[in-house]
């Protein structure tokens, strides 16, 4: 579910289910999570995503399927854990988009500090729909976007195309085809090790410390959310919408 290259100083990760849209389960997270945690010396990371998609958000069925909520859960604090993780990295971390970053695909945004994506992809928190809240990206999104825009993103349903998420600072470049992300992402990657000296990682961290996400702040978006999962209206919502798809 998760593949990892090292070349030139850079680790590369790409999410390794492309017949699922790369949708996430609890252990595919746990992975990403460990990619990231057991490779510190390297110089820069790109995430990428397999297929025709980046991320298609969480996998609906495995939670539909689990009517207590405990997929819900371990997939929204495994996600808290993955971008928390990825801020904290001493390596620049750059995020290649194509197709869709939907949900929590889109809340790995929130870890990354450059993002690629073509024009066309789709992007957005739309799980308000199914009575889950996006509070568990809010502190990441917060220490990226103006209040007003991540208001509107988190509450608004409606995904937003590549050139719009580039205009509200979502997006850092545009690529034109969908096929030219994952090069263009690897490519800033690799000219980020290249650099000499420790100034790229330096400076990482004293933005992480100027524009940090605290614990408390991150703990507290995570509770937000979690708080709403495995009630009635989530396993309704949850039951409907798989059952129409």
């Amino acid at each position: 579910m998760i593949e990892t290259r090292d070349e030139s100083g850079v680790l590369i990760i790409e999410l390794a289910r492309a017949d699922k849209r790369n949708a996430m389960l609890p252990e595919m997270l746990e992975l990403l999570h460990d990619a990231i945690t057991s490779n510190t010396d390297a110089l820069a990371i790109a995430i990428l995503g397999q297929g025709k998609t980046f991320c298609a958000g969480f996998d609906l069925k495995a939670c539909a399927n689990d009517p207590s909520g405990d997929t819900m859960r371990a997939l929204l604090t495994g996600l808290s854990k993955c971008v928390r993780t990825l801020r904290q990295h001493p390596a620049p971390v750059v995020l290649g988009v194509h197709g869709a970053a939907v949900a929590g695909g889109c809340a790995l945004l929130g870890g990354a500090d450059i993002v690629v994506a073509d024009r066309h992809a789709k992007l957005g928190y739309p799980v308000v729909k199914i009575g889950v809240s996006p509070a568990v990206s809010s502190p990441f999104m917060l220490a990226s976007m103006r209040p007003g825009i991540v208001r509107t993103r988190l509450l608004d349903t409606d995904l937003i195309d590549g050139e719009h998420a580039y205009k509200l600072g979502m997006v850092h470049e545009l690529c034109d085809a969908p096929s030219d992300v994952h090069d263009r992402a690897v490519e800033i990657a690799e000219s980020i090790a290249s650099k000499p000296g420790s100034g790229c990682r330096e400076t990482k961290r004293w933005l992480n410390e100027i524009c940090a996400v605290s614990d408390e702040q991150a703990n507290a978006g995570l509770n937000a959310s979690l708080e709403l999962t495995g009630n009635d209206e989530e396993r309704e919502r949850l039951a409907a919408l798989w059952g129409e798809s």
